[in-house]
């Protein structure tokens, strides 16, 4: 391969916009391979543009740093990856991408509800979780996974009540159930 098809590491980073040492965090991963010159310099392919523009968009779509390194695990090394070879990676994680697209949506109408709908009350709120009930479902924001919030929560608060959080002083609770409802 000519040297002129070749780019420093510097080049690199300033045509990627990613850090010197990010470049060789991904080249120690395998997710791009250096040619050496013969005073021991790192050269990077022109293709290895598209490599790690491919990593940084990935990484703002949510996908894992595993995910990225199988995806690009397919992608020759040597040569600029053609239209079938982007087409199938678009293939293979479009339902991944389609599941977190989902998750937004629903966070979104979620957070609109919860924002806008004005009901300043726990007792008709569709996202308190008293008491942590929503943990039987298993973890994470479970009513945002899609689980429904009246499957989690088996007793409703008495009007005008609220339950005492654990750890907190009655004179305390007082104080701050107006805020709280």
């Amino acid at each position: 391969m000519a040297i002129e098809l070749l780019l420093s590491i510097g080049e690199l980073a300033r045509r990627t916009g990613m850090s010197v040492s990010a470049i060789r965090f991904y080249e120690e991963r395998g997710l791009l391979s250096a040619v050496r010159t013969r005073g021991n310099q790192r050269r990077f392919r022109r293709a290895d543009i598209r490599r790690l523009s491919f990593a940084q968009i990935a990484q703002r779509l949510g996908l894992s740093l595993a995910e990225i390194e199988a995806e690009l695990a397919t992608l020759p090394l040597g040569r600029a990856p053609t239209r079938a070879d982007w087409q199938a990676i678009s293939r293979r994680i479009r339902g991944r991408l389609q599941d977190r697209i989902d998750l937004l949506l629903r966070t979104r109408e979620r957070l609109d509800g919860c924002i806008g709908c004005g009901c300043l009350s726990l007792r008709r709120c569709a996202l308190f979780n008293p008491e942590d009930r929503a943990a039987r479902a298993g973890p994470g924001p479970r009513f945002l996974l899609g689980d429904r919030p009246q499957s989690a929560v088996s007793r409703p608060i008495p009007e005008g009540r609220s339950r005492p959080r654990p750890g907190r002083s009655a004179s305390r609770r007082s104080r701050h159930s107006r805020r709280d409802e």
